[in-house]
């Protein structure tokens, strides 16, 4: 089973701006803002209150003054003309910075009620209106976000409370404006009987597609929601309408997933690049979408760049990301009380740590060691990838518009390096208690409201106890950082390994140091009560970068080596085993018993392709129930079988994938992309404290590439649980800023989105290419502390002469290929490229040439590289 995320256990009703079951029901302004909106029969549910019913608002029409309402001293009143006004003031930074309320409002459990007022703003604002408790926690039975615009408009809403008060509270909070407005209300009105609004999503045609790009070459599949049992035809259409592509659908029963009869449609027998294609079945045409590569190129950068905005300390430029620069937060600057020296909880530890920088979690400002450490490993491993996977492509320097491009090192490791900085800041202090362990997080010490930009956070910060799972991601984490830095940043590389050994050790003292799961005020727990799989994951860190028998040892005897570890559920921060497998497979090492690591992720990808094949939406992840962040589940069960095609070259893996990621952008039960800016219906209200465009019109939506949490049959949070009630599994999502369980973003969901949209991209057209003609024998005859001498063979086996020969591959890590013979030879970073010389420049059909080096070595292992091309084609 899945261990949900940390949210279902820390409620966000612990601040003013607690949210609870609320939509828009009839508002245009409310509409235009991209608010979800219920259909029209529950929106004439708001008008069908008892009319006879008692209204629960005194003077809502302002008709004999304001008594009984109150307001912060901020402001004054003016009901002049019969209808409630106020200047608000600039300079404010909090929503609740401005109320205007009244109090003593009683409400019945189980009661449905109709909320309704008309309001206007000038200029435009987004306010936030609210029937809560009074004293804190101040839980929200209703909460609004209405555009208010000069014009004014009319609000209404529905909510049933979950409790019985006499004392109840309605709120307008207006403040958090950087500039001076005017708000006006009238007609507040509050009363009981209304019909139970019936949320029905929006989920357009029933063609249901990928609706940002299939690629030329590759599978196309589609689904299509229908009655019918019997095959249907369909038309594939261009952008100018003509028929290019026709045939039957396939039917396949009832979609347990999503409760819908469904049939399949295969139309990958058409290759033709285009823009504006779409499909026809069942009188139904789909969204658009594309048959091209470019898409995923971009996406393959959009996923990365989502981590700067995420950055924690530094301001974010926004020249770099234009709409989303932002001064720097928690660096100490009034109001924070910053990260540069934070102390512990209360009896936890007698020490300050400077724990800023890193990349904030997820949409609130807390920072934790092990959603970092899979963040970061994903993101190195999908740049380690590169070193050794025939189909990757490079992403070098200048590809992410960083603060550091330019500075010779690949930016996808630049960004890594944030993030593994903080990790190593987390670390216990020689000399303390725990010494080597990692605190388990950092963050407020209570949870704070939406909106809130990191610099206006004014919560004090604290660290939390050390784990062994924190411990251990970070030796993991750091040994990897220690191999993919040391050819850019030796005495960076070095930091990190004495880290991991200094975090190893003490993890192998402190095996059973967990993080509490009552610890979830302020931030997540992340609890997790088996460490096995993360002693599992540093040890083949470890071992894959020192080649040390300590680890291998380890390695060897972990029942985690051996045991099946592709579960339905795919993996998450709390099941990372499958990294370290994947690394041990992927990654040149000499394990003994390798090829068995390597036919065991093939064995994983398997069982994904067999879900994926007898899924009618074509998912490999199918549980009865969906977890807290299924899409990220989704893509780390695509990662194993894209190993699997890195390993084999067997297409039906990478098909696989590429008919996984149709999922992610449309082909689903809800017809819409869970990526920012992909799809023509994508998601774009992610809960975020400072991406909170549908609390605050001033306010960006997520950046385009950012991953949404997806359906979660636990519903936690209160909006979920009004309005997604006894859902299916696919349809236990919405796309509104309240729903934290199902529509979160996080730094641990888009980098298995990264990761894949980089090896969707690397396939370019579909195209499979056929291996090289070569054959390359690596032998190391000698090894000395700090260096070795290597021969290296080549032999051609085609049928035709090679005249002119360049062969490249990469080292493991800090490796430097020196002196050589009958070749030149160049390095640039880990990759080398031979060139032949003029006595060996053919290579006849079946022959061979020879050539060496010496090569130097630092530290660590010095494995065989898995990988030789030779003028650009793979060789065996």
């Amino acid at each position: 089973m899945i261990r949900p995320s940390r949210r279902w256990a820390a409620s966000l009703a612990l601040t003013a701006a607690a949210t609870l079951a609320a939509s828009a029901l009839s508002s245009p302004a409310a509409q235009a803002s991209g608010a979800n909106t219920a259909p029209t029969k529950a929106r004439a549910a708001v008008a069908n209150a008892d009319p006879d019913g008692p209204e629960q608002i005194h003077n809502g029409t302002f008709d004999s003054g304001s008594d009984p309402w109150w307001h912060t001293d901020n402001i004054t009143f003016d009901t002049t003309g019969g209808r409630l006004c106020a200047d608000i003031p600039g300079g404010t930074v909090n929503p609740w910075d401005v109320i205007i309320g009244q109090n003593d409002i009683p409400l019945v459990q189980g009661e449905t009620y109709a909320f309704s007022f008309s309001a206007s703003g000038d200029p435009s604002r987004v306010g936030k209106a609210m029937v809560q408790m009074p004293v804190d926690p101040y839980t929200a039975y209703v909460t609004a976000n209405p555009e208010l615009t000069p014009a004014g408009g009319d609000f209404h809403y529905t909510f049933t409370s979950p409790v019985d008060l006499a004392t109840g509270q309605v709120v307008f909070q207006i403040g958090g404006s950087a500039t001076p407005w005017r708000f006006c209300m009238d007609d507040v009105s509050l009363k009981g009987g209304a019909d139970p609004e019936v949320y029905v999503p929006d989920t357009g045609p029933r063609v249901r597609v990928n609706q940002v790009a299939y690629l030329p070459k590759g599978p196309k599949n589609a689904t299509v929601v229908t009655e019918a049992t019997t095959a249907l035809p369909w038309k594939l259409k261009n952008a100018a309408g003509t028929v290019v592509a026709s045939g039957t659908s396939t039917p396949r029963g009832v979609d347990a997933s999503s409760g819908q009869n469904v049939h399949s449609i295969d139309f990958g027998a058409y290759t033709k690049a285009g823009a504006g294609y779409t499909l026809t079945a069942d009188g139904e045409t789909s969204r658009p979408f594309d048959i091209g590569a470019s898409a995923y190129e971009t996406l393959r950068s959009d996923a990365l760049k989502f981590y700067y905005p995420q950055r924690s300390g530094i301001a974010i430029r926004d020249d770099l990301r234009p709409g989303y620069g932002r001064p720097a937060g928690h660096i100490g600057v009034a109001p924070n009380q910053g990260d540069t020296n934070v102390p512990c909880q209360p009896g936890v530890c007698d020490y300050t740590l400077d724990v800023s920088g890193g990349w904030y979690d997820a949409g609130d400002h807390g920072k934790y060691v092990v959603n970092g450490g899979i963040s970061v490993a994903q993101l190195m491993s999908e740049y380690e990838r590169t070193k050794n996977a025939p189909t990757a492509k490079p992403m070098g320097d200048n590809a992410l518009a960083l603060p550091e491009s330019g500075n010779g090192v690949p930016d996808i490791l630049d960004e890594a390096r944030w993030e593994q900085d903080f990790l190593l800041k987390m670390q216990v202090p020689d000399g303390k208690p725990y010494a080597g362990m990692a605190h388990h997080k950092i963050h407020d010490e209570n949870w704070t409201g939406l909106p809130q930009l990191p610099h206006t956070d004014a919560q004090k910060r604290q660290l939390h106890p050390v784990s062994t799972a924190a411990t251990l991601n970070l030796a993991a984490t750091a040994a990897q950082a220690a191999r993919l830095f040391a050819p850019y940043d030796a005495a960076f590389a070095a930091k990190n390994l004495t880290a991991a050994r200094k975090a190893w050790a003490a993890a192998k003292a402190n095996p059973a140091v967990l993080a509490s799961p009552s610890d979830g005020t302020g931030g997540g727990t992340y609890d997790d009560a088996d460490v096995s799989d993360e002693f599992y994951w540093a040890a083949a860190e470890l071992y894959i970068s020192t080649g040390e028998k300590e680890f291998q040892d380890y390695v060897l005897a972990s029942p985690q080596h051996t045991a099946d570890i592709w579960g339905e559920r795919g993996f998450d921060w709390g099941h990372v085993a499958q990294l370290g497998r994947l690394d041990l497979a992927t990654v040149p090492n000499a394990l003994p018993g390798r090829d068995q690591v390597r036919a065991s992720v093939v064995a994983g990808a398997d069982k994904y392709l067999a879900t994926l094949t007898a899924h009618p939406y074509g998912v490999p992840y199918n549980p009865p129930t969906y977890d807290w962040g299924s899409n990220n589940l989704v893509l780390n069960n695509m990662v194993v079988m894209a190993a699997a095609y890195d390993l084999t070259g067997t297409r039906k893996y990478r098909d696989g994938v590429l008919q996984g990621i149709d999922y992610i952008f449309g082909r689903n039960a809800l017809n819409q992309s869970y990526v920012t800016g992909y799809g023509e219906v994508n998601s774009h209200n992610q809960h975020s404290r400072w991406y909170s465009h549908q609390l605050d019109a001033t306010l960006p939506n997520p950046p385009k590439g950012t991953l949404a949490g997806g359906p979660n049959s636990g519903i936690q949070d209160p909006l979920a649980a009004e309005k997604l009630k006894n859902c299916k599994p696919q349809f236990c999502y919405i796309d509104d800023i309240n729903s934290w369980a199902t529509n979160e973003l996080t730094i641990n969901w888009n980098s298995p989105l990264s990761w894949v949209s980089a090896f969707v991209a690397d396939q370019g057209d579909g195209t499979v290419k056929a291996p090289g003609k070569c054959q390359v024998t690596y032998t190391t005859h000698g090894q000395w502390p700090g260096g070795f001498t290597t021969q290296v063979t080549v032999k051609n086996t085609g049928s035709t002469a090679v005249n002119g020969w360049s062969l490249a591959w990469s080292f493991l890590g800090g490796q430097q290929a020196g002196q050589s013979w009958n070749a030149g030879l160049t390095q640039s970073g880990a990759k080398v490229t031979a060139k032949n010389v003029a006595s060996n420049a053919k290579i006849g059909a079946g022959q061979s040439i020879t050539f060496g080096f010496l090569g130097t070595n630092p530290a660590g292992a010095n494995p065989n590289p898995d990988l030789f091309t030779l003028n650009g084609a793979v060789c065996s």
